[in-house]
Order: C-alpha cells, then structure tokens, then sequence
C-alpha cells in the first residue's frame, strides 16, 4: 500500500482567495485512475485557475471520485502564473506522480512552455490555454483542448460587430502576452475582411492596476471621432479592474469582449459599467441543457459561487476523459490508445452544447454572443446570437489559414 495525498478546494471567497485541504488516503498501487491538473491559484491568473479547480473537482465529487469503475487520484499542481513553475509542475506530474491526464494549464505561455515535454513524454493533456499553434502549425499529437484557441470566440465577434452592429472603426486593447495577440489579431482579420477597421491595438501588462494612460488615448480616439467602440481581450480578474476605470473615466463608447471579458463568474464583481458589454464565449450560463444545468447546480452545491467558462470547460474535461476511459474499458497504460480515444470523443449534452474535435484535437463546437444586462437587480449575460459549430479556421480553409503566420502583436499589420 502507498500513502498519498490528493489536495481538494474547499472554498473561493470573493475575489478569489482559495483555501485548501490535503486530506491522506491509502490505495492500492496502481488501482487509480490519477488525474493531473496544472492551474495558477496564485499570481495574476488566479481568478480563472482556482474556477478551473473547482469545475473538475466539481465534477468528480458529483462522480464520487469514481471514473469508470476506476477510482481517481487527483493530483492538483499551483503554476502561479509563471511559465518555468509549470514547467516544474508538468514535470512532477509526469515523472513523480505517473499521472494518466494532464487537465490544465490555463495560460498561453505556460501551455507553449510545457508543451514540446508533455508531447516527449506521451501524456495526454486536456488544455484550457489557448495558444493557437499547438492545434494549428506546430500540433502537439498528445493534446486536446476543450476550450478554444485564442481567436476562436473573436472571429464570430468580429463578424457579430460587423453585421449586426455595423461598427466601422474600433480600437482594441488586450494583456500583454500571446493570449491577447492571439485574440486581437484573430479579431482583426474577420474584421477588416469584413470592411471595418482596426485602428489601433495596445497591450497593457498582465499585472496592471492603472489602465489611465490607454483610457486617455481611447478618450482622444473618442473625441476625435476616430472611433466608435472598444474591443477588449483582458483575462482573469482584468476585465473588471478595466470597465470600472472605463466607466469612471467618463467614456461611453460601446465595449465588445472575448471570452474572458465577460465571464460569468466575473458578473459579481462587476458594477452597473457592465451593463451593455457585448462578449463572446465558447460557455454562456443561460444555456439550457442537463449537463449545463448538472453543472451550475454542482458549483453552488459545492461552492456557492457564480461559474463561468473556467469551470465550465473543466467539467467539460471530465466528461471527455470519461467517455474515453470508458470506450478502453477502463484501460489506460496505452497513452497512444488514449489520446486516440480522447479526440474520438462526441458529445451532444455538455454545459457548452454539443461537441467533438477536428484532426488537431481542437474543438468544434458554438459560440455565444451575450450582451449584459440587469435582470431583478443581478447582472446578467442572456445570449442574443449563437454561432454553431465554429471551428479554430473559422470559414476560412485549413490550408491557406495555416500558410498565414500565427496571429502576433505585428500580424494581422495595421493598415495605414
């Protein structure tokens, strides 16, 4: 027999400051199916990565910890936001823990840091980052992700802002890191294909508590009639730091979002600024299906918290590894039969709607445009258009889509 210990969250409290139980058991070696997951409880990320804790762990209490007739191991590894931490964190994983599923990281940079080692050692890894070339130019054959690529929501905001708002001209403004270029750039393409125009982008720090000097030369933009929104890519807990400064300056130019702009879990923390902000998720909260509706119910039973797409793309994970593990019988020691079997996974009821996975391992599933509004003194996001079964191409085609550089803060270039 081998003692271990398996950590469990057991409360969020407001903004997001976990507590964490490590509670011993004894198994038999072997007999558990053991589950990884790398997510940044600490640092500027924590929002979304303690949500992610909580989503799988959600999902397993609800299973009992008990995954086709196997009983889970799930070992939960702090990256704090940093990519050589995860790194260290994959590596325990794999080498110490002999884990059967990597569930995580959350952030582009940590995913793009750890990803050529977990493809070495032939462990499958659900991921929520959303680096777009591991499933695009450079594919990881041992990844599969659940979520959506860093531009996979913007392209279907962009052809929303586009046609159905018909918004000429806007400024956009993400993090500073691949998430954020990702996103803006993917915005921009449709966009401008589209005949509008980006006219400018910035990049703010991941750790920023001032955002006065880009609002300033929004308000110029503004002014000047240069401009007539603002589209944002922050992530974690920026979104709301960014619309009350927004508000508070004084500006009124309509806001659009991507995916985590507008998060769900974030609508707490949010004031009246939010009211109007246009976002588009791959997760909306409104959706009316079992899972979606197994879900919430678990979050609040387990949690007490408002969920979003963090936690819900985790539960999404689990269902995934479920349906694999069962299709192998319960077998895992075969990583090549598993990974095979992950991306063969289709589903028609999960908290997203349905789903499957191209050739990539990326999802092919909806995306919603939600607008916030305040319904009997609660924000809320109802869903105004659904976009089905958007792929990480969008209606572009594959190969010439894959010709083109990753979108970066330089590509798509700004037009002069």
């Amino acid at each position: 027999m081998k003692l271990r210990r398996r950590t469990v969250l057991k409360g969020l409290a407001g903004a997001g400051v976990a507590a964490t139980l490590k509670a011993p058991y004894v198994r038999a070696q072997g007999a558990s199916l053991k589950l990884g997951l790398i997510c940044d409880k600490t640092g500027g990320l924590a929002e979304g990565g303690i949500q992610m804790e909580q989503g799988l762990t959600s999902f397993l209490k609800a299973k009992n910890y008990t995954i086709a007739g196997r009983k889970v191991d799930f070992i939960v590894a702090d990256s704090a936001s940093n990519p050589a931490t995860a790194k260290t964190k994959a590596q325990e994983l794999i080498e110490r823990d002999q884990v059967d599923v990597i569930n995580g990281p959350l952030a582009a940079f940590e995913l793009l840091a750890i990803t050529d080692y977990v493809a070495a050692h032939k462990t499958p890894m659900l991921s929520l980052a959303a680096a777009e070339d591991v499933t695009q130019r450079k594919p990881n054959p041992f990844l599969l992700r659940a979520s959506a690529t860093s531009s996979q929501a913007m392209h279907p905001l962009a052809d929303y802002a586009a046609k159905e708002m018909k918004l000429k001209k806007v400024v956009a403004i993400a993090d500073d890191f691949a998430f954020g270029y990702e996103q803006l750039g993917g915005f921009q393409q449709v966009f401008e294909g589209e005949g509008g125009r980006v006219v400018k982008k910035m990049y703010s720090p991941l750790v920023t508590a001032d955002y006065t000097p880009y609002l300033a030369q929004i308000d110029e933009m503004a002014k000047s009639g240069a401009i007539e929104a603002v589209v944002q890519g922050f992530a974690a807990a920026n979104p709301v730091k960014f619309m009350k400064q927004y508000h508070d300056a004084g500006l009124k130019l309509p806001v659009l979002g991507g995916e985590t702009s507008g998060d769900d879990a974030l609508l707490p923390h949010f004031g009246d600024e939010a009211i109007g902000l246009v976002s588009s998720s791959p997760y909306t909260a409104d959706l009316k299906t079992k899972s979606n509706e197994d879900f919430l119910a678990a979050m609040k039973k387990y949690y007490n918290v408002a969920a979003g797409q963090y936690a819900a793309i985790m539960w999404l994970n689990g269902m995934v590894i479920e349906e694999a593990v069962k299709k192998l019988g319960g077998k895992t020691d075969n990583k090549e039969e598993l990974i095979k079997a992950l991306r063969a996974v289709s589903l028609t009821d999960t908290p997203r709607g349905p789903v499957k996975f191209d050739h990539f391992g990326n999802i092919i599933g909806d995306i919603f445009i939600r607008k916030c509004e305040k319904k009997d003194g609660k924000l809320v996001n109802p869903t105004v258009k659904t976009y089905r079964n958007v792929s990480q191409f969008w209606t572009f085609d594959e190969k010439k889509f894959l010709s083109q550089p990753v979108y970066s803060r330089d590509y798509p270039p700004l037009k002069t």
